[in-house]
């Protein structure tokens, strides 16, 4: 059951602005989910708020065509000007997006992912609107950055977000932990939420891919190393199962691992590749799996995890922390990286459907009391009036 969001004494009408996004209307990644979530009941609140979206990624209209538009679902639409290449598309439009937000009427300014806080000194030291920033992963981790600049400039965006920030929020533990122990810096732990999703039979999967219910394991996340498919795909590839493996996703600047992984997948025909979803289409591909699978090295706090559980699937992750602990005892881990501990619950779990049917049972009540959007709102706006 959802709670419902309450606006705060004292904070009616803000001017909030948001940046760090790609855009709204579309799942591209977490970043994109969280935004559209908080900013959408804000605005029913009364606030208003802005968001700053990089020049080119465009949003939905209501008819689903990718338009240049002012507004959506109240939320105010802002395009900066952006370099859209890897590596410079985040940072020119975080430089850019921060002078505009200075010169705005913003009292809130909440920035989104560690590489636009890199901007945050200059609404600091021009201005006297208040920072909230977001961490929602430690970035600079991640293989596709490498270890050359962009790592190292993501990693100058948390020092900033650490030392400017009024506020900091993390969505897990043991970022937590990390800002405590590295930096000395107290932040604030408000994980992500999830709603009731409309569950669907299968329809545009038949016809598309030949889905079925409780047909197949399902990846469905951003086409990313750190995800961690290639474990997936060579544990898969060596299991005895009928059951089909859906890799559902698009890839964010890692073309290459992609084409890797469709390397690994070619001689077996019961992977399959989708591509980015949306939609119906995504909603089926939720509501059908057998098993939903993320094998992640890293995450922040993953939103396609409390997805899949709100859809009352059985859930099979690494054994990270970020994972486990959203799980507790609703959903089966396997071991970090480990394709051999994962070939071995794959099988299991293909062989055991008394056990995938206990947590289809238990997942979605479990996870809609633990992670509910409008209380998470709510100590959103908290921390603003703060």
């Amino acid at each position: 059951m959802e709670g419902k969001a309450i606006t705060p004494k004292g904070s009616v009408g803000m001017r909030i602005a948001m940046i760090g996004q790609k855009r709204l209307g579309f799942r591209e990644g977490g970043v994109e989910v969280v935004v559209e979530e908080l900013a959408t009941r804000m605005v029913k609140l009364g606030h208003e708020v802005t968001c700053y979206n990089r020049r080119g990624k465009h949003v939905l209209d209501k008819n689903e065509k990718l338009e240049k538009v002012k507004e959506y679902k109240g939320i105010k639409i802002k395009e900066v000007l952006t370099i859209d290449k890897k590596g410079l598309a985040a940072m020119t439009s975080s430089f850019f997006g921060t002078f505009k937000i200075l010169f705005s009427k913003a009292d809130v300014v909440h920035y989104h992912a560690e590489g636009p806080c890199a901007m945050i000194p200059i609404i600091k030291f021009f201005s006297k609107k208040k920072i909230v920033a977001t961490i929602h992963g430690l970035d600079w981790q991640r293989a596709k950055w490498g270890t050359g600049f962009a790592s190292k400039y993501i990693k100058f965006g948390e020092k900033m977000a650490t030392k400017y920030a009024d506020e900091i929020i993390v969505l897990s533990k043991n970022v937590q932990d990390y800002f405590k122990k590295t930096y000395n810096r107290e932040t604030n732990f408000i994980p992500n939420g999830v709603s009731k999703p409309n569950s669907l039979k299968a329809n545009i999967i038949t016809k598309k891919y030949r889905l079925k219910k409780n047909d197949y394991f399902l990846f469905l996340g951003r086409i990313v190393p750190e995800k961690g498919i290639h474990y997936l795909i060579d544990a898969y590839n060596q299991i005895n199962t009928k059951k089909k493996l859906v890799i559902a996703g698009g890839a964010s600047d890692t073309d290459t691992y992609y084409l890797e992984l469709k390397e690994k997948a070619k001689n077996n025909e019961n992977i399959i590749f989708t591509g980015f979803v949306k939609g119906e289409e995504l909603e089926e591909l939720y509501s059908n799996a057998y098993v939903y699978v993320l094998p992640s090295d890293l995450e922040g706090m993953p939103l396609s995890l409390l997805e899949a559980m709100s859809y009352g699937n059985c859930c099979l992750t690494s054994d990270i922390p970020e994972c486990a602990t959203v799980m507790e005892d609703k959903g089966v881990t396997f071991k970090k990286s480990n394709i051999k501990d994962l070939k071995k619950v794959l099988q299991d779990l293909s062989n055991q459907k008394e056990i995938v049917a206990k947590y289809q049972k238990e997942s979605q009540d479990y996870i809609l009391k633990k992670y509910n959007w409008d209380e998470i709102v709510n100590k959103t706006l908290e921390l603003y009036r703060k």
